[in-house]
């Protein structure tokens, strides 16, 4: 804004009520600057330095001179601190003293806390003069004009609240197993073998699939083995045959008429492994000579003569440890087939009590539309009331409809349930966007592992603070109308303008933050282009852009009126 020309006949004339000193009858054309010339709000306060002179011959001897910065805007206004300077003959004050012939100069700084009715206002100086007998108040002097708020633009209800994810899993797997033990030197299956509770269980298992659509076989395996002790190659015969017999089983499991499914199969001829992994876990006599062979020996037949002169030992070994070696482990994975995507939706719509509160909150994360989502979180809450998940994405959902309030007791009482980073983190939105930023703060300090929203809300914090360096080196790639407003307060706005222009699903004031970006690059198209959508998809920013001072500098630019108006 240019340097305010100083209409102040009025004032010398008050000067002249005073003093019979001619040389008063006029003044300087310039001699007020204000820094920042438009006024800012940073941090929540607006702040500007006032600089100005007191011309030669101009200051009255015996006059005292106050004068006060006053910001007046509709329904209000905020006054700065009186300053009061005095002639050269003034007696018994203690105010600055401006020399009547050399003049003076002047210096104030001013500092209101920041309310939105500012963004239409004027800062004005109030003149008062004074003598031992008279005193006149002088016409107020606008100085600046205010105040450029784009800080204020970054909204905590613009940043999406955390959601409590479920934990749904469609296909679940359960496992089956078995051993098959065989007689030394044998490989076949004992009925005594088959009529064991753990091979049964895996009959069953096998048969739940043929019985029960929801459930399908994952996969059947087999591995056969034979103990260490005699010639290797019968050993290997004996395996390959002890494997053959457990696939034939998982193979009679099935009707002819049946598909026969594939069996993973395998044999170890000797289970040397499964042998030291036995003797590790026995007590048996000499456990600990046995051990050392194995791991001096890798020879098979060294290890079976060394260990067989260990007579007493290898009786306990025959007794005890090589049976358990002679089998054939039946193994069965079957996929447990949840619900559909259509069967959950449609039970939530019918029953939503026969969904469990894994489906259920699942729902909610798949529902297309908004009621169908607070009818999952709200089903959620009223079927399973001690799990925090409802009440928190049901407050999410009220808090991205604008309903602040009701979110906050949703969100309360989800901590309640259970202290999580998802409700602090919403928590601390809500304290963000009532303006207490302090409890904010401690909310979001107990968020970490809720992604880049917590980025996004401490850096709209700092921006609040006036801290834009800070927001800016904790924005990250955050793709949102409050990063294009980090980037701006840093003067960044190449950055600013890829980052808004990436938001998949730009909103009216996406466009109009472009068009600030527009007005500051001296870039007349992209404001007018951005402006122009912004008022089509909402027409309240025509008179909200005509009051902004980002566009100053086309309030008689006809294109921006055009818009504007």
């Amino acid at each position: 804004m240019k340097k305010i020309l100083l209409p102040f006949v009025a004032m010398v004339m008050a000067f002249g009520l005073f003093s019979c000193n001619k040389a008063m009858d006029s003044l300087p054309a310039e001699y007020i600057n204000v820094n920042p010339k438009i006024l800012e709000t940073h941090g929540g306060k607006v702040a500007a330095s006032i600089t100005g002179t007191f011309p030669e011959k101009f200051f009255v001897k015996k006059a005292i001179l106050s004068v006060t910065p006053v910001l007046k805007y509709e329904g209000g206004e905020a006054r700065g601190e009186t300053v009061s300077y005095q002639g050269e003959k003034v007696k018994d004050q203690n105010f600055k003293v401006v020399s009547y012939k050399e003049g003076g100069q002047f210096t104030q700084n001013i500092s209101f806390d920041y309310v939105p009715e500012m963004r239409n206002s004027q800062l004005v100086l109030e003149f008062v003069v004074k003598t031992k007998k008279k005193e006149m108040e002088l016409p107020d002097v606008k100085i600046a004009d205010g105040v450029i708020a784009t800080p204020t633009l970054v909204k905590a209800v613009a940043i999406k609240p955390a959601f409590g994810q479920d934990k749904f899993i469609r296909v679940i797997q359960e496992t089956q197993e078995a051993d098959l033990m065989f007689l030394i030197q044998q490989a076949n299956i004992r009925s005594s073998e088959i009529s064991k509770d753990e091979v049964k269980a895996v009959k069953d298992a096998i048969a739940s699939t043929k019985e029960d659509e929801s459930r399908a076989i994952n996969s059947l395996a087999v591995s056969a083995y034979a103990s260490p002790d005699g010639p290797e190659s019968l050993n290997a015969n004996l395996a390959e045959k002890r494997e053959k017999a457990a696939v034939d089983f998982f193979k009679k499991q099935f009707g002819k008429k049946e598909a026969q499914p594939s069996v993973n199969s395998k044999f170890t001829a000797e289970d040397w492994d499964g042998f030291r992994a036995l003797v590790m876990n026995s007590d048996i006599q000499d456990k600990e000579m046995i051990l050392r062979v194995l791991s001096m020996y890798q020879d098979p037949l060294e290890r079976e003569k060394e260990i067989k002169n260990m007579s007493a030992a290898y009786k306990a070994l025959a007794d005890e440890i090589l049976p358990q070696l002679r089998c054939s482990k039946l193994q069965v994975v079957v996929d447990v087939i949840g619900r559909s995507d259509e069967e959950i939706l449609d039970l939530l719509k019918n029953d939503a009590s026969k969904l469990s509160v894994e489906e259920t909150i699942y729902a909610g994360a798949i529902a297309k539309d908004d009621d169908t989502k607070v009818k999952a979180y709200e089903a959620a809450m009223k079927n399973y009331p001690e799990d925090w998940r409802g009440y928190n994405n049901a407050g999410a959902m009220k808090f991205m409809a604008g309903d602040v309030k009701g979110a906050q007791e949703l969100f309360n009482q989800a901590f309640v349930k259970q202290a999580n980073p998802e409700t602090n983190f919403n928590l601390g939105l809500v304290e963000l966007a009532n303006g207490n930023d302090a409890t904010a703060e401690e909310y979001f300090g107990r968020a970490a592992g809720v992604g880049d929203k917590l980025n996004e809300a401490m850096a709209v914090l700092y921006v609040k603070q006036g801290k834009y360096k800070d927001a800016a080196g904790i924005i990250g790639n955050v793709k949102s109308n409050n990063a294009g407003i980090v980037y701006i307060m840093n003067g960044d706005l190449n950055t600013a303008q890829s980052t808004l222009t990436a938001i998949e699903n730009p909103d009216a004031m996406t466009h109009y933050i472009l068009a600030i970006v527009g007005a500051r690059a001296n870039d007349k198209d992209l404001l007018i282009a951005n402006l122009k959508k912004a008022v089509e998809m909402d027409k309240d920013l025509a008179k909200f852009a005509l009051t902004d001072l980002e566009f100053y500098s086309y309030l008689a630019d006809a294109d921006f009126l055009a818009i504007a108006k």
